[in-house]
């Protein structure tokens, strides 16, 4: 049976993978041993990357040849099943729980850009309703763009990488991947799927390293659009570089999860403990601010503590682990440090990248851990003594990606959907509910552009107007 020793170590171009003088180490995260030494990027292979992907765009392949690789790389990628878990678990830290779900996850991602594949439709424009539009008609044509650059974070090195490549592909553009350079194995896991499903060359092609990648792949002038998932900072940067080019932005997050007394208290904290420590917080829709209504803060609190002290934490090889290591032992310095000052109500404690969940009592609302993302394995619970409160509280942040709100009362859960700033409200459901079907993004410095086969695919092609005269119509 294949091991992580035998994936992939290169660049990805061609439809084959190619070796390259620089390299770097890639870390297991949890015992922080090195687990592979991966090519890096250099100008030149930007360059014929992207000349490759040129070529490709001038005659991408039919849609239905397009559904019918991305359902073989799906059937792949089922397949492997193990060896995309092993990838996930040693380089992202993922608990086995975590990889699996995330496999489940592009399994469904991948089925969805197929299929889209072959529903590529413009739409009749009604000329005759126009004083001047007798004897015309008119259509629109839905186009390739061309060429997509995806730009995408460790903390989805699957799902999210299939969110932007296969809506890309479905759509007949040519891809240029430039995934996390902490997690660079299984994006190559995802390109041999690729390759063995029968892509073109030059439809898809991947560049591991840093920051200079990235920015070689902005200076150039043949990407059509940029779709990125990262930190406002980081996409603030990529925006000014795209100049008029289109862009995807998935951004920061200060999500929140609003908990009124008239829900079911056992199921909202059961939920919400799943939703603030899975993947050790490191999701941008993992519960930061938990705010439950006074009379039932003291149950809810009682219940989600009760969740969080089960969750085991430790070696995400062991089938029983809920909660692995953040990304780095740098990551959980910074998280650290940032709940220095804080009454605990539970964890604080770490072991190298491995933090133990944690829950803060109330914090001050100019504390860093308010104001700013935390991006780990940490929610503060506060009360609040009205929904009002709590709406104004998510809309004061600079973000609007997601909220939850558990209520039984249908009217104000529907009041406060229309009130909450961010991209997606989810009732009964934590700020961390998604289903890769749904339109997802954010408002604010959260982003804008959506993830979603059928959404993004909207984003990453153009639309051609012909019209027709002298018609007897």
């Amino acid at each position: 049976m294949a091991g992580i020793g035998d994936i992939p170590t290169g660049l990805f171009r061609g439809n084959a993978f190619y070796e390259t003088q620089a390299s770097f180490a890639v870390l297991n995260k949890y015992d922080q041993t090195e687990i592979a030494n991966v090519s890096e990027s250099g100008a030149e292979d930007v360059d014929t990357a992207l000349a490759q992907a040129v070529g490709y765009s001038r005659a991408p392949l039919k849609p239905y040849a397009r559904y019918e690789i991305l359902t073989r790389v799906r059937d792949m990628v089922t397949e492997r099943r193990k060896l995309f878990q092993a990838a996930m678990t040693a380089e992202a830290g993922f608990p086995i729980k975590d990889a699996n779900g995330e496999i489940d996850r592009a399994v469904q991602t991948l089925t969805l850009s197929a299929e889209e594949a072959k529903r590529l439709s413009g739409e009749f424009v009604p000329f005759g309703g126009a004083p001047t539009g007798g004897g015309r008609i008119g259509f629109t044509m839905p186009l390739p763009i061309g060429i997509v650059v995806a730009i995408t974070p460790f903390n989805a090195p699957l799902n999210t990488v299939c969110h932007k490549v296969g809506p890309a592909f479905a759509a007949g553009n040519a891809v240029v991947l430039k995934p996390s350079d902490k997690t660079p194995l299984t994006a190559n896991l995802l390109a041999q799927c690729f390759a063995e499903a029968g892509a073109a060359d030059g439809a898809l092609a991947v560049l591991h390293g840093g920051i200079p990648v990235a920015q070689a792949l902005l200076a150039d002038s043949r990407p059509d659009f940029y779709a990125f998932t990262g930190s406002t900072g980081a996409g603030r940067a990529i925006q000014a570089a795209a100049g008029l080019r289109r862009t995807q932005m998935e951004l920061g997050s200060i999500a929140a999860t609003i908990v009124l007394a008239d829900t079911d208290i056992a199921s909202a904290a059961a939920k919400s403990a799943a939703a603030s420590f899975r993947k050790a917080g490191q999701v941008c829709t993992s519960i930061q601010l938990l705010m439950v209504e006074e009379p039932a803060h003291a149950e809810f609190r009682d219940a989600y503590l009760a969740e969080a002290e089960r969750l085991v934490t430790g070696d995400p090889a062991d089938a029983d682990t809920d909660v692995g290591p953040m990304i780095s032992v740098e990551a959980a310095d910074r998280v650290t440090r940032m709940l220095e000052g804080q009454r605990l109500l539970l964890g604080g404690g770490r072991d190298g990248a491995v933090m133990q969940p944690t829950i803060i009592d109330n914090p001050q609302p100019d504390a860093e851990v308010m104001t700013k993302e935390i991006f780990g394995p940490v929610s503060c619970l506060l009360p609040i003594a009205s929904v009002e409160e709590a709406i104004a509280r998510v809309n004061t942040t600079p973000y609007g990606l997601a909220s939850g709100i558990f209520t039984n009362d249908l009217q104000r859960a529907m009041s406060a959907a229309l009130a909450l700033d961010v991209g997606g409200v989810h009732i009964n459901e934590t700020s961390s509910s998604r289903v890769d079907l749904m339109p997802y993004g954010g408002t604010k410095d959260s982003g804008f552009g959506h993830e979603g086969p059928k959404y993004a695919i909207r984003e990453m092609m153009k639309e051609k107007l012909v019209t027709i005269s002298g018609l007897p119509v």
